[in-house]
């Protein structure tokens, strides 16, 4: 069954940060070609354009430029305080100055990897959900016309879903997600409760409580970790979060299970005496925060609880277990071999979605067959020259995203 306007190609990757570049990646380098301009619609707009098709692929992200989350990070975040960063499949960052606000330069890291990869990025692109389709494709419903897949790849991340917690009461005050956190200025000479026993929440104790005073309070102890991060730990971290993703069950972050190292931002609060950790609160007052009878007056709630994964416009596929979460073999939604999930569960790090990435894919080409394999079946003799992506498809994707300073102007 034919979707009347829809554009089809083989393979849909649904966001472009971490885990879509690298999804997006290891398809080409698997034999998958890029759609053609506006994933394969014609110059007028019609379906089934230039690049469409079996055996081709595109990146729909719903961002107006290159960066994903990070792009939307505070100005405050500098590389130096990052927590934990890897490069890309076949390209690494170029050594940052670690004074660089990172939503400058991971963007501009972004920018630089798709256009070296010449990857089919269309955006801004909101998808709205995505469905089963008569014929075993999948129809992708988006702000911007229909997209058909015989696979899907979503990497939508969690930014875009802030968690925040609900507490009884009411505060007159000012309160704000991490998500919505730009730094500490407003709330110099404030009294200000941080809420989060994660790397957010130290990263605002350290800079808050440099200008302001701070109480940092967490639902459970938080854990601490001596020393480096070991490649054991990380693996027996990443094992604790994939038990829970097989079973079914809603997703807890790697971070939550890693403790809390000897960060720089970490070593900063510490210093500035911001580690001092209360219980969590009862309930909201008119004018703080109450632990029992014991009542706090403050000025600022700066909610650093994390985020949740945006899967919603994938609810009309079924995938969600009664557990509440999506069960999983590896990156495959476990009860449907053409969706896979990248920068869920056990891959929502930098590194485990780069894995992710590469894993996503073979599951892909196991399921619709090697497309590098099949374009040399089809070849006659004299074998005809591999069709290469066309200039301007390459220069209509890329001028989608504004243009941004390359990154050694940025560091200089």
């Amino acid at each position: 069954m034919t979707v009347y306007g829809a554009t089809n190609v083989d393979v849909v990757v649904i966001g472009a940060g971490q885990a879509g570049l690298s999804a997006a990646y290891h398809l080409r380098r698997r034999g998958f070609a890029p759609a053609g301009p506006s994933g394969g619609l014609s110059a007028d707009g019609a379906a089934g354009g230039t690049g469409g098709g079996e055996g081709t692929f595109v990146v729909l992200d719903a961002d107006d430029a290159p960066g994903g989350a990070w792009a939307h990070r505070s100005p405050s975040l500098r590389m130096a305080t990052v927590h934990g960063f890897h490069d890309l499949p076949d390209f690494e960052l170029p050594p940052p100055d670690p004074a660089a606000p990172a939503r400058e330069v991971v963007p501009g890291y972004f920018t630089a990897y798709e256009a070296r990869h010449a990857l089919p990025v269309v955006r801004p692109v909101h998808v709205r959900e995505v469905r089963p389709q008569a014929d075993g494709r999948l129809l992708l419903e988006t702000d911007a016309g229909a997209w058909s897949a015989r696979a899907l790849i979503n990497a939508t991340g969690t930014w875009t879903r802030p968690f925040l917690p609900h507490y009884p009461g009411h505060f007159a005050g000012r309160q704000l997600h991490y998500a919505d956190y730009r730094g500490p200025e407003e709330f110099a000479g404030r009294r200000v409760v941080v809420v989060g026993g994660g790397a957010s929440a130290i990263q605002v104790l350290s800079e808050v409580a440099e200008v302001a005073e701070t109480v940092w309070v967490t639902r459970t102890p938080p854990v601490y970790r001596d020393g480096p991060f070991s490649p054991e730990a990380g693996r027996a971290a990443v094992a604790m979060v994939e038990e829970r993703v097989r079973q079914g069950l809603p997703v807890r972050s790697v971070v939550s299970v890693t403790g809390l190292g000897p960060s720089v931002a970490y070593r900063r609060a510490r210093d500035l005496g911001a580690l001092r950790r209360r219980p969590m609160f009862d309930r909201l007052t008119e004018h703080g925060v109450a632990w029992g009878d014991e009542e706090l007056a403050v000025d600022a709630i700066v909610w650093a609880t994390g985020f949740r994964p945006e899967i919603g416009h994938l609810a009309p596929l079924g995938l969600r277990d009664p557990g509440g979460g999506i069960r999983m073999d590896g990156t495959q939604a476990a009860v449907d071999p053409r969706v896979h999930l990248v920068g869920y569960g056990p891959s929502a790090s930098t590194v485990g979605a780069n894995r992710a990435g590469r894993a996503a894919v073979n599951g892909i080409v196991r399921l619709l067959g090697d497309p590098a394999k099949a374009a040399a079946a089809d070849r006659v003799v004299p074998p005809a020259a591999p069709a290469a992506v066309p200039a301007q498809a390459s220069a209509q994707v890329s001028a989608q995203a504004p243009a941004r300073v390359p990154m050694a102007a940025q560091r200089s």
